[in-house]
């Protein structure tokens, strides 16, 4: 499966651009508040550490649109063969300065050229909601052709009924990107659509920094 099966998201260079903008401000907040800092959560943890025990030992880890590489950092301490993807070129210097000893790579989740399973696990860890709905599908499918059987994806996202679109972001910071959002249902049915057997799902509500949301691991059937 390669990227040109895949299609261009019609913003992806807009949303790039964006997130390049707030990468230092997102960064930052990340390391002096907490805040997307999966430590500081313990049910999203949990939901990490669960990952991370059922690939351990299946093969190398793919975290797709890794922002400043705290997920990436965390797994590669517990021992995971782990590597991070972003879109944004600013998020990966970020990562490369935080987190030294991890490897990172600049690159679109609809632009990943992966083998068929090539991958004990892939994580799409509040990345995914930028993906336009006709896009999504294709990806989805992607990560599932590059797990190898028994291989686990494991997957946060917004839910709701209405996309937003956002202007602003981390300090007032002007963007423009899409925040699709999904019924718990929906969601669950595309990853089921991809190849993927879902085997466990957490549902989360809104704090006073984000709408609710939903964790949900699926495994590649074997």
């Amino acid at each position: 499966m390669r990227a040109r099966s895949i299609d261009r998201p019609a913003d992806l260079d807009v949303v790039r651009e964006s997130y390049d903008r707030v990468a230092d401000n997102y960064a930052h907040m990340v390391v002096t508040t907490g805040v997307g800092d999966i430590r500081k959560d313990p049910w999203l943890k949990a939901s990490i550490d669960a990952f991370a025990d059922t690939v351990r030992g299946l093969g190398p880890v793919l975290d797709v649109g890794c922002g400043p590489g705290t997920v990436t950092a965390y797994l590669a301490e517990r021992g995971l063969d782990v590597s991070g993807v972003d879109l944004s070129p600013r998020m990966i210097e970020n990562a490369r300065r935080l987190h030294p000893e991890c490897r990172f790579a600049v690159a679109s989740a609809t632009e990943l050229d992966l083998s068929e399973a090539s991958l004990g696990g892939v994580l799409g860890w509040w990345s995914l909601f930028n993906l336009p709905r006709e896009v999504l599908p294709q990806v989805l499918a992607l990560f599932a052709r590059a797990l190898m059987p028994g291989g686990h994806f494991i997957t946060g996202t917004h839910v709701g009924d209405e996309d937003a679109v956002r202007t602003e972001a981390y300090g007032g910071v002007p963007v423009r990107w899409t925040t699709h959002k999904w019924r718990p249902e929906q969601f669950v049915n595309l990853i089921e659509q991809a190849g993927l057997n879902p085997v466990a799902e957490l549902r989360l509500p809104p704090t006073g920094y984000s709408g609710p949301g939903l964790v949900v691991m699926a495994k590649r059937p074997g």
